[in-house]
């Protein structure tokens, strides 16, 4: 069953990256790369300070990190 994933901005993904244990290490314009301070095997994270992110990047962020809908 294919879940609808919700609207949400680049900076509410952030947060919630952050919450999980990834941490900003770069900015670059308005994009942050974040990385995962538990597990640093886990892909770095670039994330687009956007006020919406399309579903397909939220997809692609949920699955770089390992996690699960």
């Amino acid at each position: 069953m294919n879940l609808k994933l919700p609207i949400i901005s680049g900076e509410k993904a952030i947060k919630t990256f952050e919450k999980i244990g990834y941490k900003v290490v770069r900015i670059k314009g308005s994009h942050k790369r974040l990385r995962d301070e538990i597990d640093r095997n886990h892909k770095p994270l670039t994330i687009p300070n956007h006020k919406v992110l399309k579903p397909g990047l939220l997809k692609k962020l949920i699955r770089d990190s390992n996690l699960t809908i």
